[in-house]
């Protein structure tokens, strides 16, 4: 009964779409057997001669090592170790060329052979059962074993399964199907019983129910020698049609089980893992040997080689000397092709070593292999879609690729293509469809691979503002405690206990923006898989508890009632301080700037002293805004000295004298001078005295007693009748002065510059007497029917609660007005401009035909200078506008406009040479360089984004859009 099961047991040869028929020309090289390879005078062992990271040197440069002893170790969960081949002396560790269709240059172990082929000790394991199978996979792991079909997969992966993973089928792929190799079909004749010793390896690891040999019908002598060894074994030999690319994962899972694994899907989660032959020699060799991998057979063919054949090679041996071995002439030589016709590449440099994925090299005469013909246009046959193993689309695969259209590609199930090649062999355009699929196949990744980065990043930053929020918390909680326990100090004698309620407000609204903002950060966290996941949620526990204990604090304080103001006043002493600390911070602001400037070394430790200034003035500030907040109204006084006068008269000193050091030190600027620098650091200082100046201003207003209205008065003088009789004066006598200035540069007086003096000092004073009539209005009483003001000449007052202060955002209102009078101004010069231009072109031509009368002349030339005059006196004053408004930039961002404009140039500049190195690297580079460019192509364009978003932030907040 049992007999008659076995026999009833399926044994259909399924088939898979597509597949081609090309010409085998094995039996130039499966007729001798395998022969040992040389022994050259150098190895090269590139660390990545398998799929996943690099591994890791372990010996360095003058170290002699011994074969089989392991020279780089794996580096991470997807990698393989390196062993040397032979005994010999590290010459070196460095970049050379590798198994690469570029001929890209890669680490690389470099070994000088002796010649002794002097091993470590080692001994294998004579009864594999009795380990585990995670011992098992851990001897397969550090014996370096990869994928020996070409992939280049880590076998070690592929046979740890987790216990939820049932396998199913054990496939091993016996095919070889592609023209030209050999290798395995030698390899199972000759060492059959090997190979089955390993297949029962793979067996214990992984207990399939059924193993399954797949071999092709063109190797009967590999299908006798494998079936000899598998009697009496629970193992099935299955012989399939000769087709091409039967030998591919899921081609060959289809053929022998029928199941088709879906896009995106792997094997094993069908139940099917498959193995290669070469690899399953490889284990039987890593385990019951002791001997990790260090050679594999190769198959070395083609009509330019004397001997064609199999040879076992060492893993590192230069193509050139295997090509001497076998006695091939390299006049001979056409083209040299390192894989099969079909997925094999072209060799530019016979130094490129054998690696583990290396199962043949080619050396063809220009007749057997040549040049492919000239790209031709798509004809839209459809063969492609005939052939193809994988029921893909190629031509639609082709167009998106040509045209960079990812997104369609992989809609089109780009990444299931298997590279084999089948379409470009029948295209009758001679397109060469593979090469545009490897190109979209390596942008796709490299977008997925910028992708993590990016999430990764975000994923920093995200915890890196709820850490900032949270210690933002934390330090408005602490501010709040110490007020509390200075205000319960200061009022013990008092009858009511003082407690700041919107102080505990802000503190509690604090803390819970900074709870939900580390919420937000570990939901994310959570949803990536991050690893900081479990730090995340224990910063959300601990401001819970702080947004709770001061939500505690703000329901303590309702409860006890109003609070009692406290009895001393700190202000005047926290006002100092407050001055001190800002002027302490612009001097290093400059400091550090000049130092940037320079490139001098110290420029990073200046800017980080100039945020330590900035955070202590920040700090003293709002202790002033809390001491104002709390301090108690004062009784009204004696009338004292009034000193706003006196400051208001230092503010319109300082600034004229601002002003003028900004005209000079950009004229010095224009003309190149040497002491353009010293000029601007000059206005700097000006600038930071006058903005003092202003805050000291402000003070004394807000300080000032409130004074009651006076009676009135029979027939009260009216001081803004003045004033408005005083800005009109002045502003006359500077337009005026304006006109003469410009006369004289026109004439080339030798008074020009004199005069153009006393034009800034008058527009200075009339700025001042502005400011005074501004001043005066805001204090007088407001009308029955007030009229509206007209619009300032100048750039519109910051408001009097907050000094502008370094660093600071700029009110909107503030910037909408300036933008709003900088598009008058600049209307108003280009229509007096075009005004001026035309009446002089009138002019010229009339000087130049003679036919108007000399009075007529004149009258043009009196209207050309007044055109000229007015055009002058808007370009002034746009001018002086534009320069407040940079001015007023450098004050907030610590840089003036033309810094900014650099730095974003630069930043630009530097991010589209990283972009022209990355391009000019991506097809030569090894992986981790392009890694590394890959990272600092993301760090320039951060870079340039802060710097474009600096500058348009800054342009745009002070109007200087247009």
């Amino acid at each position: 009964m049992i007999r008659t099961l076995f026999r009833s047991r399926s044994r259909k040869i399924y088939d898979f779409h597509g597949g081609i028929h090309p010409p085998e020309r094995k039996d130039l090289s499966n007729g001798t057997a395998i022969a040992p390879g040389p022994l050259p005078a150098q190895l090269i062992l590139p660390l990545n001669m398998h799929i996943g990271a690099p591994a890791k040197p372990l010996v360095e440069p003058g170290e002699r090592v011994l074969k089989g002893q392991m020279i780089a170790e794996p580096s991470g969960a997807v990698s393989a170790a390196i062993h040397a081949p032979t005994s010999g002396t590290v010459s070196a560790i460095g970049p050379r060329a590798i198994q690469h269709p570029s001929g890209m240059d890669a680490i690389c172990i470099v070994i000088d052979t002796d010649g002794k082929d002097e091993w470590i000790e080692h001994a294998g394991v004579a009864d594999y059962t009795e380990r585990s199978p995670g011992e098992l996979v851990d001897t397969i792991r550090h014996a370096g074993i990869a994928g020996m079909g070409g992939a280049g997969f880590p076998t070690s992966i592929k046979v740890n399964l987790g216990d939820h993973q049932r396998v199913e089928e054990l496939v091993i792929n016996a095919v070889e199907c592609e023209p030209y190799i050999t290798a395995d079909d030698r390899l199972m004749r000759e060492r059959a019983a090997e190979i089955i010793a390993g297949i029962h390896i793979l067996q214990y690891l992984l207990n399939p129910r059924r193993t399954l040999i797949g071999i092709e019908d063109n190797k009967p002598d590999a299908i006798s020698a494998i079936k000899r060894a598998c009697k009496g074994c629970d193992i099935e030999v299955r012989v399939v049609p000769t087709k091409y690319p039967s030998g591919g994962e899921k081609q060959l899972i289809q053929l022998l089980t029928g199941k088709e694994v879906k896009s995106g899907q792997l094997p094993a989660q069908v139940g099917v893992v498959c193995q290669n032959v070469g690899t399953a020699y490889a284990i039987k060799r890593a385990v019951i040997d002791g001997e990790p991998l260090l050679s594999r057979v190769t198959t070395l063919t083609g009509e330019g080689v004397r001997q064609p054949g199999n040879f076992e090679v060492l893993l590192g041996t230069p193509v050139r000397d295997l090509l001497v071995h076998g006695g091939v002439d390299p006049d001979n030589i056409g083209r040299l092709v390192m894989g099969g016709p079909m997925m094999g590449f072209t060799l530019h440099n016979p130094a490129v070593p054998v690696v583990k994925t290396t199962n043949c090299i080619i050396a063809a005469t220009l007749e057997e292999l040549p040049e492919p013909p000239p790209e031709q246009p798509c004809i839209r046959c459809g063969s492609c879609a005939d052939v193809c193993p994988a029921n893909l689309l190629p031509q639609q695969l082709y167009w998106h690729a040509k045209n960079d259209d990812l997104e369609k590609a992989q809609h089109h199930n780009l990444m299931d293509c298997i590279e084999c090649g089948a379409c470009a062999y029948v295209c009758p355009s001679h397109i060469p469809l593979v090469q545009y699929y490897r190109y979209a196949k390596a942008e796709v990744r490299q977008q997925a691979a910028d992708q993590v980065k990016a999430d990764k990043a975000r994923q920093r930053f995200e915890a890196r503002q709820a850490r900032i929020d949270a210690e933002k918390a934390e330090k408005e909680a602490r501010r709040q405690a110490r007020l509390e326990a200075n205000r319960k100090k200061k009022t013990e004698t008092a009858s009511a206990p003082t407690v700041d309620t919107a102080a505990l407000k802000q503190a509690s609204l604090e803390a819970s923006k900074a709870y939900k903002a580390a919420v937000k950060a570990a939901k994310a966290a959570e949803a990536d898989n991050a690893d900081n996941l479990d730090a995340l949620k224990a910063d959300v526990d601990r401001l819970k508890a702080i947004a709770d204990k001061a939500k505690a604090a703000v329901r303590d304080a309702k409860e006890a009632g109003p609070a009692a103001a406290p009895a001393e006043d700190i202000v005047g002493k926290l006002k100092k301080q407050v001055g001190d600390a800002s002027s302490a911070y612009k001097t290093a602001v400059k400091a550090a700037k000049d130092a940037e400037a320079n490139g001098d070394d110290n420029a990073a430790e200046l800017r980080a002293k100039a945020d330590e200034l900035k955070a202590t003035a920040d700090k003293l500030k709002a202790e002033l805004r809390d001491a104002k907040a709390n301090a108690p109204a004062t009784p009204a006084t004696a009338p004292q000295a009034d000193p706003v006068a006196d400051l208001k008269k230092q503010v319109g000193e300082a600034s004229s004298a601002y002003k003028a050091a900004v005209k000079a030190a950009k004229e010095a600027e224009e003309n190149g001078a040497d002491n353009a620098a010293e000029l601007r650091s000059q206005a700097d200082e000006l600038k930071a005295k006058a903005d003092q100046l202003k805050a000291d201003l402000r003070d004394a207003k807000a300080n000032a007693p409130a004074t009651p209205a006076p009676a009135p008065a029979a027939a009260p003088a009216d001081p803004l009748a003045d004033l408005k009789k005083k800005v009109g004066e002045v502003s006359s006598a500077y337009k005026a002065a304006v006109k003469v200035a410009k006369e004289a540069d026109e004439n080339g007086a030798d008074n020009a510059a004199e005069l153009r003096a006393e034009a800034d000092r008058l527009k200075a004073e009339a700025d001042h007497w502005k400011a005074e009539l501004r001043e005066a209005k805001a204090s007088a009483p407001a009308p029955a029917a007030p009229k509206t003001p007209p619009a300032p000449t100048d750039t519109p007052k910051a408001p009097e609660t907050e000094a502008p202060q370094a660093l600071t955002a700029v009110d909107p209102e503030v910037a909408a007005k300036r933008q709003k009078r900088l598009k008058a101004l600049k209307t108003a010069y280009n229509m007096a401009h075009k005004q001026y231009k035309e009446a002089h072109a009138a002019l010229e031509r009339g000087e130049r035909n003679g036919d108007i009368p000399a009075e007529e002349l004149n009258a043009m030339q009196q209207k050309v200078d007044k055109l000229k005059g007015k055009a002058d006196v808007a370009r002034d004053a746009l001018d002086a506008l534009v320069e407040e408004a940079k001015a007023d930039i450098r004050a907030h961002t610590g840089k003036d406009l033309k810094t900014l404009k650099l730095e974003a140039a630069r930043a630009e500049s530097a991010l589209a040479d990283k972009q022209r190195e990355l391009e000019q690297q991506r097809d030569s580079a090894s992986e981790d360089t392009l890694e590394a460019l890959s990272s600092e192509l993301q760090a320039l364009e951060a870079e340039a984004q802060i710097a474009r978003k600096a500058l348009k932030q800054a342009v745009e907040e002070q109007g200087l859009q247009d």
